[in-house]
This record gives structure tokens, sequence and C-alpha cells, in this order.
């Protein structure tokens, strides 16, 4: 363990393997174990490649930098993703414990670190919301004509401008295009302001009811069940991933689409927003400090080599972000020049890209239903396997607290009942609309390194450069922002200064 000063009592590194060998012994079997490695790193790959990879870092290519993005974004990717990546899935795999209950262990001190990843997954519940709203799309995918597309429906307003309307009406101002309406209108129901509540929607509490059974049946057995579902919905996206890029690269005005993503701006690489953005992809995109890596870490075997598990999964994620790129602004090119825009015009990111510009540029194809369908059905995968891996880790690490009351047949599954059951009411409450949160826990994760918990696991001492990276790079790194050096980051600052050096 790096570190002069150490919270935990008496200065030395905490003697567990007695401990971790008998606990192992007596409660393996309760607690569970991955049936294979090929589920752990399915279950792994589909949390960590989620809607970020598709909605997200296409767009931050194209706005800063397109090619010459990777650049920061590679380097960044190295000396504080793949560390990290590592880090935290040794953290579970050597105390086999959830992300509350891992810093009992390793350092009683730092619990509120744990407890702090305990509030952010509860947040993060609310990640199934886009999954309902992708459902609900989905659902209207089988019209015989998709309702995005013209300004006929009830839910229009005077100003709608429909996807091939020629009439005055574009010449307003204050127009609205018929994809924007049903986004707006049709699904969100939006009131006219904070003031109103407005009632629970139906479809949407259908959609939201069929997302919460589905996470329940995923991981009701723990991770002898959510392994299991892994096979199919980790793999699957990649399936349609592939039919949507072979069908954007063949669309005209496709090449025009990926200009615009790729041409390298390296002007762009003296800004120092530029990086943030790139470090903040990485972070998002490889659910750092989320606590999620550790609880999924936990059910490995004690001695499984996380070197190799942390590099392909790394690569894999990275990977799927760039091809993504290409599938997005093919289509996007596609529709510029439909449209008669330059690609800057319609570029989205977020939810704009999923639910407004993308439906429309599928509308512009020959069968509309049945890219409309791949492409919604893709988000519907991505989206479930991070939720329901949230949720588990939660439930992993409430049950580590209350073994022999929580682990016990049948409890389990009760438990887990009334828990998903618990959120599905309280989300019905929820608008529906959309937010973000960051909250970094970096600096203080970095207070208690893993370097005799690799050496023992792996059998090999780790390299001097994740040595580097762990002490030094990365908790520098996340204070590098003017916006972000607030009170909380100097406070981090100054935890680390105190134990970390």
């Amino acid at each position: 363990v790096i570190g002069v000063h150490t919270p935990c009592g008496d200065g030395k590194v905490p003697n567990m393997n007695k401990g971790r060998v008998k606990r192992s012994q007596n409660t393996a079997g309760d607690r569970g174990r991955w049936a294979n490695k090929t589920e752990y790193l399915l279950v792994v790959a589909g949390n960590v490649v989620g809607l970020g990879n598709v909605w997200r870092f296409p767009y931050l290519c194209y706005k800063n930098g397109g090619g010459a993005f990777l650049v920061p974004y590679c380097l960044l990717a190295v000396v504080c993703g793949i560390p990290l990546f590592l880090m935290e899935t040794s953290f579970g795999q050597y105390t086999q414990e959830g992300f509350i209950t891992c810093w009992r262990k390793l350092c009683p001190l730092a619990q509120g670190i744990g407890y702090g990843a305990f509030i952010m997954k509860l947040y993060d519940f609310s990640y199934i919301l886009i999954q309902v709203w992708a459902l609900f799309y989905l659902v209207f995918s089988f019209s015989s004509q998709l309702p995005w597309v013209s300004c006929e429906n009830t839910w229009n307003t005077a100003n709608c401008l429909g996807l091939y309307s020629s009439n005055g009406t574009a010449n307003l101002t204050n127009a609205t295009s018929a994809a924007v309406e049903f986004w707006e209108h049709r699904m969100l129901g939006m009131s006219a302001g904070i003031e109103e509540m407005g009632s629970v929607r139906w479809e949407l509490a259908l959609c939201l009811l069929a997302s919460w059974v589905f996470c329940y049946f995923s991981i009701w057995k723990g991770v002898r069940s959510s392994g299991k579902v892994a096979y199919f919905t980790a793999p699957f996206p990649y399936v349609i991933l592939l039919i949507l890029l072979i069908r954007g690269l063949t669309l005209p005005g496709a090449w025009e689409g990926i200009y615009f993503y790729l041409y390298p701006d390296v002007n762009q690489l003296a800004n120092l927003e530029v990086w943030i953005e790139a470090g903040s992809q990485i972070f998002f995109s490889y659910s750092l400090t989320m606590g999620t890596l550790n609880v999924l870490g936990s059910y490995n075997d004690y001695n499984n080599n996380c070197y190799k598990d942390c590099f392909w999964l790394c690569l894999l994620n990275s990977g799927t972000s760039f091809v993504a790129g290409f599938v997005v602004f093919s289509v996007l090119g596609f529709m510029a020049e439909k449209q008669g825009v330059t690609v800057d015009a319609v570029a989205e990111s977020g939810p704009g890209l999923a639910f407004i510009a993308y439906p429309q540029a599928t509308a512009m194809m020959p069968l509309p239903q049945f890219w409309t369908v791949c492409f919604f059905l893709m988000l519907i995968l991505l989206s479930v396997d991070t939720h329901f891996v949230t949720v588990e880790s939660v439930i992993t690490s409430i049950s580590d607290f209350f073994p022999t009351l929580l682990r016990a047949p049948v409890r389990h599954e009760i438990f887990v009942l009334i828990f998903c059951s618990a959120f599905f009411l309280v989300h019905l409450t929820m608008e529906f609309t959309y937010s973000s949160l960051l909250i970094t826990t970096v600096a203080p994760e970095l207070v208690r390194i893993v370097w005799l918990f690799v050496s023992d696991m792996a059998g090999q001492k780790p390299s001097a450069f994740f040595n580097l990276c762990w002490r030094y790079i990365i908790p520098l790194l996340t204070l590098v922002s003017p916006k972000h050096l607030n009170s909380r980051n100097r406070l981090l600052l100054n935890v680390y200064l105190e134990y970390g050096l």
C-alpha cells in the first residue's frame, strides 16, 4: 500500500489473507461466484459499454477537434482509465465484498467513500427512464407511418413542421419539428411549468413496469441469473451496431458526415476544456469511481488475472465508442444531405440525438420501420445491462451488511422483489426529464492503493507505470479544471496530501 501515513491505526497493511480464506470457505457458496470467466466479462462489458459510447463520444469527438480529440482521449485512457479500472476491480476481487464493506476491510476510516458511492448509485437508478423512453419509441416504430414524421396527429401544434413540409410554416421563427413535438407532447407530455404537476402517463407507466420486471428477473438470483442474461444482452447490441454501420456507410452523404466526425483540428489540443471533456468521457464510459467495478470484481476467484481482463475490457469500450461514431455521423451526413444543410446543423448529443435527430434520419430511409426498430432495440439493450448491474451492485452491498439475513434462499429473492417494487413506485412520481450528475471520488479513493493486493492475486507486482499513475498523475488530473477547483476539491487535495504522500 502506498503512503507513509495510514488512518487504519497501526500504520501497517491489514493482513486479510487468513480471514479471507476462512470466509471464502464458509460463505462463498451463499454469496455466489461467476459460473465462468465468460459471464464476468460479458456482464462487465454490458455495464461499461452503454449509451455514452453511442450518443456522447461521437459528438464530443466532432465538437473537440475530430481526429485530434483522440490524442487526449487515448492518453487519458492510458494514464487514468486503465489504472483506475484495474484498481477498482482489484479492490472487490481482493476483499470479496461490495463497495461499502470492502472499505471496512481496507481502511475503516474510509467507509465514507462507500456510503458516497451508495448515494450515487441510488441516483443512477433514474437511468431506467432512458430505457423506458426507448421502449416507448420502439412500440411506435411498428406504426405504418412513423408518428414523428408528419404533423397530422392530435398532439401537434399549429407551428409544427413535418419532415417533408414545404409550406409557409417553414418560415416561422417559432416552428418546431414533428419529431420534437412527438418527444415533448406525445411522450413526455410536458406541462406548462413546474407548478403543473400533471399525472402519471399510463403508457410510460407500463414501459416502466416492464423495465423493472426485466431487471428483477435479471438479478433475482444474484450473479447466477445476471450472468446468464448477459449472454444475450451484451453481444446482441454489437450485431445491431454492425447492421447500422453497414447501412450507414452505404447512404448518400455518409462520408460527408464522417468527415465532420474525424476531421482533425489540432488547434483544439491547446484548449484545456478539450482535455477535460476527454477525461470526463473516460470516467463516465469506464464506470470509474462508482463502485460497480468493485462489486463485479468481488464475485471473481481470488487468483483471477485482473490484468488481462482490465486491458481487454477497456479496449472494447473505447473501440465501441470509436465505431459508434461512424454509425452516428454516417446517418447524420445522410440526413444533412436530404435536408440541404451542413452536418453541424443536425449534429446532436444525448437524448436530442437518440430521440429526435436519429429517428428523423431513419424515417428518410427505405424501410424506415426496420431501421428505427433496430436503433431503439440497440438502445434498450445497451441501457438494460447498465441498469440491472447498477441495481445488483447496490443489492450486493446491502446484502454484505446482513449476509445471514439477506443471502439466505428465498429471503434474497423476496428482498430483491421488495427493493425493485419500491423503486418502481418512486419512479412513477418522477418527472420524465433528463439530468446528469458528476461527483468526484477519485482522490480519497486513491488514499489506499492496491499495490500489494494485485501482487498477491495476480502473482506479479504492478509495473512502475501503474504506481506512478495511482500515486501522482490521477489525483493531480482530477484537480486541473479551474471551474471545478472549489472547496470540495481543495478538501480532497488536503486529504490526499496528508495521507497519500
